[in-house]
């Protein structure tokens, strides 16, 4: 059975076409490396800020994050409340990365450090987009084919493989066409897509539950569950380890992580950068209502009888299916096509960032070294050949990741990138602030971590309960709570880059000049900001602790 009509095919098609429409626009603006991989540096901040929110925001999210709100509440709440570290990106990281005139993070590294971290950081980033992005977006989407498909292609198994593979190709066509100019324009189309189908279901999913009071009362009865601050006892989400875990991993992906980072050195200049970040900071308020707070909603309706989610056999039901089955069964035709197509948008976002990140990463860091002079042709050729291979070892890791974590999709990210993470954050700020730290501190501090990390990955994925249950130090490895062990993690990668970098001689104050904050060109900084960017930051910051402040104490 089909759940979609005519006209919900009709509304999806034209939001094909639009986008059709600004690839097309943007094919025709760019010749160059420089224009396939930073849209030409001349990017305003609309559009880089919507980028932002978009990329960060896609199928994961919607589908993840409203089945992590219907299995734990607001748990996972606090990696939504990252506005705050955007403005991070904004004031303290963007003026190192756009004065330095880089592409890549791994080449800010290298300025700062040398080669040898710049390798290591591409090789580690290019791992998490496999592990990550690649997998976790390309399944949130086939679960969207599986949900709304479910016998189109003879089965819900079929759906979701055909599914999988289609939105590959389509996304990889227009990414491929459009350079980063595409990916910035179409997602900010797709970025007001995503607010309005989500905004959609939060609407009609709680008139139908019969309001925000019904809502309350039901979270009120399962606080152990849905609350927003879990106490020390809590197996999966101490309060303790989420204040720990969640600020390695926020500065990480939103300061660090080329998926992200590159929208903001798409600029045409320092202060479109910041008020790009500062744009994208004010979207990122908004995930916990629209995204999150539909699971719960959900979890309700379920609850209450009003909606039937599909079972996990376990006497429970299947928390990445809750936004699928709520387009399904609650909206009406029309406005289902509108959401799905809001579905859709969020997958091709996320992805088409990440096919553009990918061939920047692999061409600029590792080809480009290896074969230096290579035609601007020869490059972007490499580039595309780079993301179909990464693109190709994500699907194959789709089918292990349940082995990873049982608690849902969105969980599951948390934990790879909690594991990912640690010494990146680690040697990233070390080596703005302190300028005693060379080049062996972050060569060791990253092989390590990365090491250490993969390793609580594989051996997570392995043993525990109903996996290999001996010897029991593995079980206890495998076991050990993943907000604390990236607290742990962070803290061997700081002291291992202080050590390893006291055993060298400490870098000449020259090769530092622009690359730490002691040496930056604050003149030049402060020259690219007014009192709107100050402005912007309050606005953010206190709507950040408004809902903090609400849902602290809201059952």
């Amino acid at each position: 059975m089909n759940t979609l009509e005519t006209i919900d095919w009709l509304v999806i098609v034209v939001y094909f076409g639009v986008l059709l429409g600004v690839v097309i626009s943007a094919t025709r603006r760019q010749q160059t490396s420089t224009d396939y991989f930073l849209a030409g540096r001349n990017v305003g901040f609309f559009a880089i800020g919507a980028s932002i929110f978009a990329s960060n925001i896609g199928s994961e999210h919607i589908v993840g994050l409203a089945g992590q709100g219907a299995a734990t509440g607001l748990a996972m709440a606090h990696y939504e409340l990252h506005a705050w570290i955007v403005v991070l990106l904004a004031w303290v990281f963007v003026p190192f990365y756009y004065q330095s005139g880089v592409f890549t993070m791994p080449e800010f590294l290298e300025k700062r450090f040398g080669p040898r971290p710049r390798w290591i950081l591409s090789l580690v980033s290019l791992a998490a987009y496999v592990l990550t992005k690649v997998s976790v977006t390309v399944y949130a989407g086939a679960v969207v084919f599986k949900t709304l498909l479910p016998d189109t292609f003879g089965s819900p198994e079929n759906a979701f493989w055909v599914g999988a593979v289609a939105t590959v190709l389509l996304t990889g066509m227009y990414t491929v066409a459009g350079r980063f100019r595409a990916v910035l324009y179409t997602d900010s189309v797709q970025a007001i897509i995503l607010l309005i189908g989500s905004a959609s279901i939060t609407w009609l999913g709680l008139d139908l539950l019969g309001g925000w009071s019904e809502l309350r009362s039901f979270a009120s009865e399962n606080v152990a569950d849905y609350a927003l601050w879990r106490p020390l006892s809590d197996p999966d989400f101490p309060w303790l380890g989420i204040l720990i875990a969640s600020p390695i991993v926020g500065i990480w992906y939103w300061c660090t992580d080329q998926y992200i980072v590159q929208r903001t050195l798409a600029a045409k200049d320092l202060k479109t950068a910041r008020r790009g970040a500062l744009w994208g900071a004010f979207l990122k308020v908004s995930p916990v209502m629209v995204f999150l707070i539909p699971g719960l909603i959900g979890a309700a309706l379920h609850h209450k009888g009003m909606l039937v989610i599909p079972s996990d056999g376990s006497g429970g039901f299947v928390g990445d299916q809750v936004f699928p089955t709520m387009v399904t069964s609650l909206l009406p035709a029309g406005l289902r096509g509108l959401v799905v197509a809001g579905l859709l948008a969020a997958l091709m976002s996320s992805l088409s960032s990440l096919f553009n990140s990918t061939a920047t990463l692999f061409t600029i860091d590792v080809y480009e070294k290896i074969r230096p002079g290579a035609s601007e042709q020869k490059l972007v050729t490499v580039g595309r050949l780079a993301t179909g291979v990464v693109i190709i070892l994500g699907l194959l890791w789709i089918p292990i990741m349940p082995a990873i974590s049982k608690g849902g999709l969105y969980q599951y990210l948390q934990n790879v990138q909690g594991y990912l993470a640690p010494p990146i954050t680690a040697v990233f700020l070390l080596g703005l602030f302190n300028q005693r730290i060379n080049s062996r501190g972050a060569v060791w501090g990253l092989s390590l971590g990365f090491v250490l990390g993969m390793a609580k990955l594989v051996i997570q994925g392995m043993f525990g309960a109903g996996k290999i249950e001996n010897p029991a130090f593995l079980v206890a490895i495998a076991d050990f709570n993943f907000l604390y062990f990236s607290g742990v993690l962070f803290l061997i990668s700081v002291t291992t880059i202080i050590a390893a970098s006291y055993t060298a001689a400490a870098p000449r104050i020259e090769q530092l000049q622009g690359l730490t904050y002691a040496s930056m060109d604050r003149k030049a900084v402060r020259d690219s900001w007014d009192r709107r960017e100050v402005i912007a930051t309050v606005v953010i910051l206190g709507l950040v602790a408004a809902v903090y402040g609400y849902f602290s104490f809201w059952i």
